[in-house]
């Protein structure tokens, strides 16, 4: 096997004068993390690619974890773009992330695109105490324009105090399990993305199943969570739509 091999890891804890503090925030070769101005109580952190990928054969991970008390805001700089690679190598990119009770995480990185001839793996953990919150977006948009789409394999793991709430997994292009495309799945569209919403306040009103749109769908979970899954033709429109819907759960 060849290929980058890179971790990056962020810490944040309740600083004891009503904000947050990043005792461990940890770059690794081209995953770069940056601090940006905190807003109120939260820190705000920036993944910045420096170098492209990821390509076959490399093995990426990001891990973040958010002590009680402590509100954390992660984004990406632009998007991810997986590339064919030298080697036909998949490629991975793992994501672990932690949150303690009375923690805050908004886990909000922008698009991966698999780009054709890519295989990237990606797999997203999410642990998290009891009364934590978490906002969770994943965006995937299935070839650059005019392009087929490399594979792509993704699965999504969230548990609340220790029980499974959402353990989903989709894969998509050429090597994919049949009627990846066909109207039981994407049903042609090029952009898929889903929401992992956890509050406090839906143990005791949970979330209203819905549709938001023509494309999207809000489920409740089996614990004080909900999911919105939504498809488009492309990542504009998808990002419009799971705005709107993060936008109403967090008001109702």
């Amino acid at each position: 096997m060849s290929g980058v091999c890179a971790t990056a890891r962020i810490r944040a804890r309740a600083d004891g004068r009503g904000g947050t503090s990043l005792p461990v925030l940890e770059s690794d070769g081209p995953l770069a993390l940056r601090r940006t101005r905190a807003v109120g109580d939260e820190a705000r952190v920036l993944l910045v690619g420096a170098m492209s990928g990821p390509l076959g054969g490399d093995r990426f991970a990001v891990e973040a974890d958010v002590g009680g008390g402590a509100r954390l805001r992660v984004g990406s700089a632009a998007a991810t773009i997986a590339l064919p690679g030298q080697t036909k190598d998949e490629a991975r990119y793992d994501v672990r992330l932690t949150v303690a009770e009375g923690g805050e995480l908004h886990w909000l990185p922008e698009q991966l695109i698999s780009a054709g001839g890519s295989d990237l793996s990606v797999s997203t953990r999410v642990d998290l105490g009891a009364g934590a919150r978490l906002v969770l977006r994943e965006e995937q948009v299935l070839g650059r324009v005019g392009e087929e789409p490399g594979r792509l394999t993704s699965r999504l793991v969230v548990k609340v105090a220790g029980r499974t709430v959402l353990d989903q997994e989709l894969a998509c292009g050429p090597g994919a399990p049949g009627g990846w495309d066909g109207p039981a799945v994407l049903a042609g569209h090029r952009a898929v993305g889903q929401l992992v919403v956890v509050r406090p306040e839906f143990a005791e009103q949970p979330a209203a199943a819905r549709t938001v749109g023509e494309q999207a769908c809000v489920m409740p979970l089996a614990g004080p969570a909900a999911l919105v899954t939504a498809l488009a033709p492309d990542g504009l429109r998808l990002r419009r739509v799971l705005d709107e819907a993060l936008a109403d759960l967090c008001i109702r």
